[in-house]
């Protein structure tokens, strides 16, 4: 039977459910029965390749991780617990994906809407574009010294590129024909800017601040790794200077679910933005 859910303009979504009869089969297909069997086999071959010393003491089991975990939460690391390790991590990534987002969406919609500030900003933007951003480390040392500017700013150059390339091809991936209806309709470049330009350049722009937030761990850890006293980097570079595999499993394990939490967040953010876009699952 299907019942209307919610209506977009003229159109209404239905969700159709449709009973099946309970068998074995529909239970193996299950994609939550997939899910909670995928972890399961992840965790028991994960503890038998520990178990078994396929590593030798460099892996740790799961339990051993999980010990360790709540070790760090009550036992203070360089003045710190785990959550004020999580938080000194989770700034510079607010910090730095922040400013990198606010300043290369708009331009990169610029560039895409107006050839002059194409021309005038693309071949810088090329010429930096391919240089990885953990090549700035150094560089921004020497600038920033080994405090929180030269972590923000490796943070900044790292998810500047995604979100600018992403909401300059956005604009330009859009089908001329919706620009041809508004012009139809009697509308004008401001028309179609706001009416086409911006809602079918979101779902790429929402893209573009997903990587750079992928991004934005992977600098973070770098610049960590290298010269702090504070962050989830820390952790793992203090497991291994002191032979803590579970320490640094644990680490990684708490960058994992916090920026799985935070993708959730822009996610979620899109879906309230973009209602129009369009999700295909296959049940």
């Amino acid at each position: 039977m299907a019942t209307p859910t919610r209506s977009i303009a003229n159109e209404i979504q239905l969700q159709v459910r449709e009973k099946r009869p309970f068998t074995i089969f529909t239970v193996l297909k299950n994609r939550w029965f997939l899910y909670a069997v995928s972890i399961t086999a992840f965790f028991l071959v994960w503890d038998t390749v520990a178990y078994r010393r396929v590593f030798g003491g460099g892996l740790a089991r799961p339990q051993e991780v999980i010990t360790q975990l709540g070790k760090m939460m009550v036992d203070p690391i360089a003045g710190k617990s785990l959550l004020g390790h999580v938080w000194a991590s989770t700034q510079r990534i607010l910090i730095g994906f922040s400013l990198a987002s606010i300043v290369a969406v708009p331009l990169g919609l610029m560039m895409a809407l107006n050839r002059y500030v194409n021309a005038f900003v693309r071949p810088v933007f090329d010429l930096l574009k391919p240089m990885p951003p953990i090549a700035w480390i150094s560089i921004a040392i020497l600038w920033f010294g080994i405090g929180e500017e030269s972590k923000v700013f490796i943070i900044v150059v790292g998810t500047f590129v995604p979100c600018l390339l992403n909401s300059f091809n956005g604009v330009r991936l859009i089908e001329p024909q919706l620009y041809d209806v508004v012009r139809m309709l009697g509308g004008n470049r401001r028309d179609e800017i706001i009416q086409v330009c911006f809602p079918a350049a979101f779902p790429a722009i929402f893209a573009g601040l997903q990587i750079s937030l992928s991004i934005a761990w992977t600098c973070v850890l770098a610049a960590e790794l290298v010269s702090s006293r504070s962050g989830l980097g820390f952790i793992i570079i203090q497991g291994m200077t002191l032979s803590r595999p579970a320490q640094i499993i644990g680490g990684m394990l708490v960058i994992a679910v916090v920026a799985w939490g935070m993708s959730l967040l822009v996610s979620g953010l899109e879906k309230y933005l973009c209602p129009w876009k369009r999700e295909v699952m296959n049940q």
